[in-house]
């Protein structure tokens, strides 16, 4: 153990009772050295320089009383004023001398370091640690400097000295005052930690829940190659990996989103006095693999979950994994904090009144709707000529721009992914922001009026011009599901799964498989079948989004496994029924490859879709490509909440056929395993007791259902006065169909659009005693308080 000194604690001395003395940042790595080794968490060794050294510093150099004279008075919303007295405090600072024996302790506790792992002089990574950071309440994220890769004494001594004169950058001095720290209650410390060689492997950041939605059940990790800080900083777009905690036992291996980031730059060692480090551009190889392994992601999910359980709380944490001993190491972990100051009662709905075009779309981060003008901004340089609400548009957000970023109306930034710094901030601060926009600084120009919408999930739009907003806030204490029916959900989206999941409901009564089809595979399942016999371009598309996979029915069955297993992870142990594909022809045929496989039919919406393909030798194939993905989300994610329905079903050998193909593939009708038929044709109300033999229950398709008893096109606008769910007709055949489900004591939902526009014909279906409705989730409130 190496010896202790006055300015210097080692890690296996500092614990996280001790954040006065070395800061949030150093007191959780000690902990963790100190406490959680025995959990098998790897932790890279070090030490700290304390505050009281910073302070030290401060009075022994005769500086105390300069810096609060040139601070005096400040007002931070003046951008150019804080710039100016923000770099006159950190010039003083480093031209301030350390006293020999304060740099002899520096210089003596490296050596001790290096001779610990063996070397002369190792490198390492040079961390400020605040004494008001990484607290519940204030996270400092990306306040304070950072060094990696720094390797000889006088690197060592200058990076420690920046350290200390980070604590007067102008976004820290901007943050403290608006957390209204006291100048000089806060203190800084610097780690100083042993390098994990991740320039020659990979590293990134891990939370220990949906940073968007707060969902609590949900590991997410982002991942880059070489060192880490392009993925804190939204220099790239990493890799995702969503694991589910509840399932991280016995043989799951609950892994429910993989996504494969672009990962443009990777940053590596660079043995220069005056740049340790380098970004290169990323070979294609790298760019199309991904950077974890599946057991190094259950690895860091297993230890994100310990991390979470040890302190209590939900964590930002940051891993690496060294290229040269392959291990994986956890190098930083601090309290979460936007979701935990959050009142989880109070939820803010925000919509769109009017649409206009489409100018950009990105990665939407928040749940809120922002707007002004353009102002681009290319470098530190100009944040003075930013003006409060206007949207500030970037390449990337440096922690220097936080000044700036607390005055946006929104953020728009070309690259980055939901974990870094832009994304960070703008959450914590409420600012609306999309983030990998890939084109937006060359795309938008400056003085032009858009709108931010981030409500809709995952995808983020910025519409031209200033559009009309509604906001509604709901407090869910006062909510109560009725008791006479119950509330399920429609999700096609997963994403947008886990922040519906806190409203009130009992599952998911429809989740449509065509979004993630659409949206996440892109391309016919029989062109990934028939990957081998396809045209040459269609094949380089089909490459493009597939690019992980040599074995592209593979990516088909997991793309569909993971979108269905966020929604069923959303929603669990509640029932979550998965209908089967339901594309008509013309939508197939949209699909990457599509053309090669699908007919031209006059009518699409009466013809190839629904039953009639799972069994049909052309389809068959395909089908079977979802039993497997079904089967992957129960047996290896573990989630077996999961129930599948069959639309559009014809007749009664129809369904006979569909049930024994799911039979042959292992998915076998159950007291645990229900399978449901859609009710959208007469036929299926006319023979409903045939049908419902064969099946656990119907969910009523009213949308379908209404244009069939009609005798109405539900998409031309030529008729569309006469289609109407209200019709006597139509609701006839539904008090029918429910009455003989009661009568066979089957389940009867409905999952059509009519009970979420019209209150009358949700009051129609308690009235009438069905069992469940599925409807929208910004239905969901509105239903409620009717009924």
């Amino acid at each position: 153990m190496r010896k202790s000194q006055k300015y210097i604690l080692n890690f296996a001395e500092i614990n996280k009772r001790d954040i006065k003395l070395v800061g949030g940042k150093n007191a959780a790595l000690g902990e963790m050295f100190n406490q959680l080794y025995k959990q098998q968490i790897e932790i890279p060794d070090g030490f700290a320089i304390t505050a009281k050294a910073y302070f030290d510093f401060i009075k022994k150099g005769k500086i105390k009383k300069q810096i609060s004279k040139i601070l005096k008075g400040l007002d931070t919303k003046d951008t150019a004023d804080l710039q100016a007295r923000g770099k006159e405090v950190r010039d003083l600072i480093l031209k301030t001398e350390f006293t020999p024996e304060f740099e002899d302790q520096i210089i003596n506790a490296y050596h001790e370091l290096s001779k610990h792992y063996h070397s002369k002089t190792m490198s390492v990574a040079v961390r400020s640690s605040a004494t008001a950071e990484d607290l519940p309440m204030a996270s400092f994220a990306g306040q304070l400097e950072s060094f990696l890769n720094i390797s000889s004494n006088k690197a060592l001594l200058a990076a420690v000295k920046k350290c200390f004169a980070s604590l007067f950058t102008d976004r820290a001095i901007s943050y403290r005052q608006d957390k209204k720290f006291s100048l000089w209650k806060v203190g800084i410390s610097v780690g100083v930690q042993k390098m994990v060689r991740s320039d020659k492997a990979g590293a990134g950041v891990m939370f220990t829940l949906e940073p968007e939605s707060g969902f609590r059940d949900l590991i997410v990790i982002d991942a880059g190659w070489g060192l880490g800080e392009n993925v804190v900083k939204g220099r790239i777009e990493p890799d995702e990996y969503y694991v589910y905690k509840n399932k991280m036992k016995k043989d799951w291996q609950p892994i429910i989103k993989k996504h494969l980031g672009a990962k443009e730059r990777k940053m590596i060692y660079w043995r220069s006095k005056d740049k340790p480090t380098k970004n290169l551009i990323t070979p294609k190889a790298e760019k199309e693999q991904f950077v974890l392994s599946n057991k190094e992601i259950m690895q860091l999910a297993d230890w994100g979950n310990k991390i979470e359980k040890y302190f209590d709380r939900p964590m930002d944490i940051e891993w690496a994994k060294d290229g040269i001993d392959n291990k994986l190491y956890i190098v930083q972990a601090r309290p979460e904090t936007v979701h935990a100051n959050k009142k989880d009662n109070i939820i803010e709905e925000f919509y769109l009144k009017e649409k206009s075009q489409v100018l950009l779309t990105g990665i939407s981060v928040g749940s809120r709707v922002g707007q002004g003008i353009v102002k681009i901004v290319d470098s530190a340089s100009e944040l003075h000529k930013f003006k409060p609400g206007q949207v500030l548009v970037a390449k990337s957000t440096d922690p220097a721009w936080e000044p700036i970023m607390k005055k946006a109306a929104a953020i728009i930034t070309n690259s980055g992914g939901r974990t870094c710094h832009a994304a960070i901030v703008s959450r914590e601060l409420g600012v609306p922001c999309i983030v990998g926009a890939e084109d937006a600084t060359s795309k938008l120009k400056n003085g032009q009026k858009i709108t931010i919408d981030c409500s809709k999930g995952a995808e983020g739009f910025v519409y031209r011009g200033l559009l009309p907003v509604e906001k509604k806030q709901i407090n869910l204490r006062w909510v109560r599901n009725p008791r006479k029916v119950k509330i399920m959900m429609n999700i096609g989206n997963p994403y947008t799964a886990f922040a519906s999941a806190h409203l009130p409901n009992s599952g998911v009564g429809l989740a449509r498989e065509e979004f993630i089809i659409n949206n996440y595979i892109k391309i016919h399942p029989l062109a990934l079948i028939n990957y081998k016999k396809l045209p040459f371009d269609i094949k380089r598309q089909v490459d493009k989004h597939s690019a992980a996979y040599n074995n592209k029915k593979q990516f088909y069955i997991d793309k569909l496994a993971e979108g269905i297993g966020q929604i069923a992870a959303a929603y669990y142990p509640k029932e979550v029924i998965v209908r089967f594909s339901d594309f008509k022809s013309n939508e197939y045929k949209d699909l990457i490859g599509g053309s090669m496989f699908e007919p031209d039919e006059i009518n699409p919406m009466l013809g190839w879709r629904g039953a009639s393909r799972y069994y049909n030798p052309k389809f068959k194939p395909a089908f079977i490509l979802e039993l497997k993905a079904i089967q992957k989300v129960i047996n290896e994610f573990g989630l077996d909440n999961i129930n599948v329905m069959i639309p559009f079903c014809r007749t009664v050998e129809e369904a006979q056929k569909v049930i024994e193909i799911l039979s042959d593939n292992g998915l076998e009708r159950s007291e645990k395993f229900k399978i449901y038929l859609m009710c959208e044709l007469p036929v299926n109300i006319l023979d409903a007791k045939r049908f419902l033999q064969l099946v656990d229950g119907y969910s009523i398709g009213s949308n379908d259902l209404t244009q069939l008893v009609l005798g109405v096109d539900r998409d031309s606008a030529l008729v569309s006065d006469l289609y109407s769910e209200l019709n006597p007709a139509v609701m006839k055949s539904i008090k029918s169909v429910i009455a003989t489900c009661r009568k066979m004591n089957k389940k009867v939902s409905i999952c059509g659009q009519a009970p979420s526009d019209f209150p009358e014909f949700a009051k129609f279906l308690v009235k009438n005693k069905i069992n469940s409705m599925s409807l929208n989730p910004d239905s969901v409130m509105k239903t409620i308080k009717q009924l």
